[in-house]
């Protein structure tokens, strides 16, 4: 019994310790190595090729993140290859509309997978824009911090 009101009192006082805070960042370059561990001198696991990708910081040791993507992909990642602007993946096909109503015109169909941009977000809907559009999606069943 005693252990347990030890373990509570813990996950009270110290409850960053107990649960890390995860943030979401995007990656600032177009080429950025994922190792198998923070440092270097560890070997390279795999490279991602799409600047602005959203991933998740899931840990941290000294300037090493180690993150996880939204296909599940995980490995650690040097901080000067985030940046905080917010990007999104939508997680199924998203119809962009003009404002952010369902009876808007529709500007585009947006498919899962999709990097874009996030401006801002009002309720339920987020101002986005892609390579070629700018307008409005729900945002249920999206990859990343719509906060």
């Amino acid at each position: 019994m005693k252990k347990f009101f030890y373990l509570i009192l813990i996950c009270f006082f110290f409850p960053v310790i107990v649960f890390s805070e995860e943030k979401f960042f995007s990656l600032k370059k177009d080429r950025v190595n994922v190792r198998y561990g923070p440092g270097f001198e560890s070997p390279i696991k795999y490279v991602y090729k799409r600047i602005n990708f959203p991933i998740k910081q899931i840990d941290k040791k000294e300037n090493w993140r180690r993150i996880i993507d939204f296909k599940n992909n995980s490995g650690w990642i040097h901080w000067s290859q985030l940046k905080k602007i917010n990007s999104i993946i939508p997680l199924e096909d998203k119809i962009l509309f003009k404002k952010p109503s369902n009876f808007s015109k529709p500007l585009a169909m947006i498919k899962k997978g999709r990097i874009l941009i996030l401006q801002k977000c009002d309720g339920s809907w987020c101002k986005v824009k892609s390579e070629n559009f700018k307008g409005w999606i729900k945002n249920k069943n999206i990859w990343g911090n719509t906060n």
